[in-house]
């Protein structure tokens, strides 16, 4: 019954997924669009555009890179922030196309759907589909019958969109590579950059990844072919201050920056007031009823809520644990940021840029219209604003929390903080020279690595070899059980099995660092082997309804 709907192909995929990724073959299905097999009028269609348009013209240094991965296969492009990747990229796919063949071109999030929409669109007119979760069931299948109908030749989108049923697949691009979106959170847990290459290999289609912060992963799998230098050279100058909060001193500088009519960014790295009630006597955090988290403070909406179980409740007045009042709150927030720079500037504008405020493509559309066309002054925001956007007037970065990052309990916490300091310091000067203002006690570590991540990767290479990827493959098991008792008791019973086979490390078993969610106690147990096929037999052999595996986790709460 399959083949009616899906080619052999897709199912050959999706059987790898199903085996490699630990779900049903059902759940690996479903992540591919069927390939319209109906519509068999449209098979022998070939309709082609030939190019009507001009393309971007390159520098000596992006030719070379161009030409370099034309060569190559699979490869990573290994270009600083505003170096002009997307220039070759747009020169791949015109190459591509030209060749008959069609292109993916992967993005980690929607939120840059909307700026690559109009480059794309500049070069290649309509033939391109924008690929996400947002689009209504209406518009997929209006893009699905132009795909089925050889109509279209780029597909752009954030991970959904590998599985889409291009007939002639020539070139995927993964951009961001190292972005920790293309991990799904949900079974099957693939990793759309890991499948991109497998897919790549499958159907003959070269690969290209890049970043500006590649994963050590892909810098150490990869053929790197590099871009040392931004297209338009600005000075940035970084500067370090201690603290773990917005100052006066920082908003003095935000005002500064706007009556030069000058744009800045904000950079906080909890959304919303995404912090937590604690109380000052007995120092407990208020907890989730069923998850054991600390429940996210939202003020505009007067209440609590669980960002794991979704439960809401109203702001407690007293301590559940030992009655005393009141309770504060710690560790700023977007809106609390959003509110002391109002107070501070009264004529600035602020774009709010997380997830909290910004739900829907429309709305993304046009936050990043208002602050394209100065009608709003502080692009303010968590994680998504290091998602590669591009705007020229941004002359002052402020980048708050970065330790908190750096202390995340998870062995790429380094990688992570420099990553992500380096990306969101890149929204800035690109145009023009740029100030950023670094919050961090670490000012040491992260000077070493500001203006060279290739020595951060030389260096963490040694610092991971022998115990982490790419040197070795982790794996995770979860179980969950709304019995405390038995989910510890299938959580032992599975570690014995593993003892069976020599070669797999078992590093640590026992109850979760969230060790309760909706209700279910959560167990996980971490397993290390230098080789994957051994791990997989391991897991293969364990296997069972009462556990969920994650194969190569980014996720270790």
């Amino acid at each position: 019954m399959l083949n009616t709907y899906y080619s052999n192909q897709q199912i050959q995929i999706a059987k790898f997924i199903s085996d490699y990724y630990f779900s049903s073959l059902g759940e690996a299905i479903a992540l591919f669009m069927p390939c319209g097999f109906g519509n068999t009028e449209h098979d022998n269609d070939k309709v082609r555009c030939y190019r009507t348009y001009t393309l971007p013209t390159l520098s000596s240094d992006q030719q070379k890179a161009y030409n370099q991965l034309l060569k190559k296969d699979k490869a990573l492009l290994f270009g600083v922030t505003g170096s002009g990747k997307t220039e070759i990229f747009i020169s791949l796919m015109a190459k591509t196309i030209e060749e008959g063949k069609q292109c993916i071109f992967l993005m980690p999030e929607i939120s840059l759907t909307p700026q690559m929409q109009t480059r794309l669109e500049k070069y290649f007119g309509k033939r391109i589909v924008m690929w996400h979760s947002k689009l209504t069931k209406k518009q997929k299948s209006k893009y699905l019958e132009a795909i089925y109908a050889n109509e279209v030749d780029i597909v752009a989108g954030a991970r959904s969109a590998l599985f889409l049923p291009l007939k002639d697949l020539g070139l995927i691009i993964v951009d961001e590579e190292h972005d920790d979106s293309y991990k799904s959170m949900m079974k099957p847990r693939y990793h759309a950059r890991d499948m991109a290459i497998y897919m790549g290999a499958k159907v003959g289609a070269k690969v290209v990844l890049a970043s500006a912060t590649p994963s050590l992963g892909s810098y150490y799998k990869c053929d790197v072919v590099r871009l040392l230098k931004p297209f338009i050279q600005t000075q940035k100058n970084y500067r370090f201050v201690s603290g773990n909060k917005l100052t006066n001193g920082m908003i003095k500088m935000i005002g500064q920056n706007f009556r030069a009519g000058e744009q800045s960014l904000l950079f906080v790295p909890t959304r919303g007031n995404f912090k937590y009630l604690y109380c000052q006597q007995c120092g407990k955090t208020h907890l989730c009823p069923y998850c054991s988290v600390g429940m996210a403070l939202h003020r505009y909406v007067r209440h609590l809520k669980c960002h794991y179980c979704n439960y809401i409740e109203a702001i407690p007045e007293q301590c559940h644990d030992c009655g005393y009042t009141p309770l504060i709150s710690e560790r700023m927030g977007t809106v609390e940021a959003k509110e002391m720079i109002e107070q501070g500037i009264p004529d600035l504008v602020v774009e709010q840029f997380d997830r909290d405020s910004i739900g829907t493509a429309n709305q993304l559309k046009k936050a990043l219209k208002r602050f394209e066309t100065k009608e709003s002054h502080l692009l303010l925001g968590t994680q998504m604003l290091s998602k590669g956007h591009d705007y020229a007037n941004i002359t002052l970065s402020i980048i708050l929390g970065m330790d908190y990052i750096l202390g995340l309990g998870d062995y790429r916490a380094r990688e992570r903080a420099m990553s992500l300091l380096i990306q969101v310091a890149g929204r800035s000067g690109r145009a023009k020279s740029a100030n950023v203002l670094i919050q961090s006690d670490n000012a040491d570590f992260f000077r070493l690595y500001l203006e060279d991540y290739e020595a951060f990767l030389k260096d963490e290479m040694e610092f991971v070899r022998d115990f982490y990827p790419p040197f070795v493959s982790l794996a995770r098991v979860l179980i969950s059980h709304k019995d405390d008792a038995k989910g510890a008791k299938i959580t032992l019973d599975t570690v014995e099995k593993l003892k069976a086979f020599n070669n797999i490390e078992i590093v640590g078993h026992g109850k979760a660092p969230i060790e309760k969610i909706a209700n279910k106690y959560r167990y996980t147990i971490l397993l290390r082997c230098e080789k994957r096929t051994p791990l997989l037999k391991a897991l293969h052999f364990v296997n069972s309804p009462l556990i969920e595996i994650d194969m190569d986790p980014v996720e270790f709460s």
